[in-house]
Order: structure tokens, then sequence, then C-alpha cells
């Protein structure tokens, strides 16, 4: 079972480094599915492991030049926030019940579609914006849009352990379009850092995390998110794209199924 759990940690980190999406949308239902960890622990866990992984993910792609920080600082200012007073709701409220639980997964799984159609039109979209320039967002309206998506991933993280990759991928499409598939994925793992360690530390004081999962899935996921973060700007972008799309198919059926 160690083994399984080192494997699993391994391939999840590299397609986390190659695409910024996958820890949460794919970690999370694994736990829950796969291994039989109680949703509670299943998510605080994967958020420790996330703030750890994602560390390491985030100093390879500076090193790449492969993270826009300004977008980082906007993402921050929003989803920081949220996720503290995400987490002091839960410990006043307790956990969501099912049915609301489901809803956001269904929410999600479809918001992750949009991305994915999304990537496969990125060609077809910026021709749209290139024709249309006056219907994309520019300066303040822009920065006020990604700090009010920061803010609603702070929530979705905090009471899930997903949408830091899924919906932060997406929301980066749709908001900043010119942007390559490796810049996407080096920001979105960049702004997950402080997020999932924020959420992370408000699940240790819920008392919901196995420490000793966690050093399982972390020895094979650190080589692996590195591995793959590294490897990210060499991929062709039509591949990284495709990849992308299909890491996103994927997690849309783990969360609807």
């Amino acid at each position: 079972m160690q083994l399984t759990y080192i494997i699993s940690g391994f391939a999840v980190g590299l397609l986390v480094g190659m695409t910024g999406v996958g820890g949460g949308s794919l970690m999370t239902p694994l736990l829950t599915l796969l291994f039989g960890v109680p949703p509670s622990v299943a998510v605080g866990t994967d958020l420790a492991f996330a703030s750890i992984t994602k560390s390491a993910g985030t100093f390879t792609h500076r090193l790449r030049g492969t993270v826009r920080w300004d977008i980082v600082r906007y993402l921050c200012c929003g989803a920081l926030p949220a996720a503290v007073a995400a987490t002091l709701a839960l410990k006043q409220f307790g956990a969501l019940d099912k049915e609301i639980g489901q809803i956001i997964r269904y929410s999600i799984a479809g918001s992750v579609m949009l991305t994915v159609i999304a990537l496969l039109f990125k060609g077809k979209m910026l021709a749209w914006i290139n024709a249309k320039p006056e219907r994309q967002l520019q300066g303040k309206p822009l920065a006020a849009a990604t700090i009010v998506s920061g803010a609603l991933l702070g929530v979705l993280v905090t009471v899930s352990s997903i949408g830091a990759g899924a919906i932060g991928a997406t929301l980066l499409v749709m908001l900043y379009p010119r942007m390559s598939a490796a810049e996407v994925a080096g920001t979105d793992i960049a702004y997950a850092v402080p997020l999932t360690a924020i959420a992370a530390f408000g699940h240790w004081w819920l008392g919901s995390i196995n420490w000793a999962l966690l050093a399982m899935l972390l020895i094979g996921s650190l080589p692996g998110i590195t591995l793959g973060s590294w490897i990210a700007k060499s991929v062709p972008e039509g591949f990284l794209r495709a990849l992308l799309a299909t890491t996103l198919t994927l997690v849309a059926v783990k969360l609807v199924y």
C-alpha cells in the first residue's frame, strides 16, 4: 500500500508540474474512492500535500520563467482572505452537507469542461479577441475580475481541496487568453502555494490531516512535480495543450462519477 501511495503521488505530481492541474481534482477523489480515506481527512491531507508539492513546482517554473507574478499577486489578494474566512466558517458551522458538496462538484466539473473547450479553440478565441479587442477586459476591470476570481477559488479550495488547479486554469485561460500553456501552468501553481498552505493550516487546526499518508504521497510527488515543471516549457505548445485538455476531461468525469 505504501508503494501504491508513492506511485500515485509521482503520477499526480508529474501532471501538476506539466499542466498546473490535477492536484485536488485527482488526488482527493483518488484518496476517497480508491484508498477509502474519509472525505474530511482526504481534503485536509491533500491540501497539505498540494502546498508542499506546488512549492517545488513554483521554484522550477520560476527558473524556467513561466510564472506571471503580477497575476499571482491579484489572485492572492482575493484568495488568501477568502481561505481564512472559509476556515473560520468550517470551524463554526462544520463541514458542508453531502448535497451542497455534490452541487459544488458538478459546478466544478462544468467549469472544467469550459476550460477544455477554451483550450481546444484557443486559436479561434484569440482571433475573435484580436478582431474585437474592446470585449477583452483590460486594466482595472481585469485586475478586479482576477481578485474576485481568487476569492472564489479561496472558498472552493478550503472546503473541498478542489479548484486551485482546475478552476484556476479555467479562469486564467478565459481572462488571459494570450498566455502560453506553460505560463498557465506556472502561474496556476504559484498562486496556489500560499492558498493551499493557509487552507492546510486551517485543516490542521480542525484535526483532519493524516501525516503518515502525507509523507508517502510526498516521497513520490516531489520528484514528479519537479520533472513535470522542468519539461513543461520544452514540450511543444500543441502537445501540452492537448495533455491539459485530456487531463481536465478526466478530472471532470471523475468529479461527476
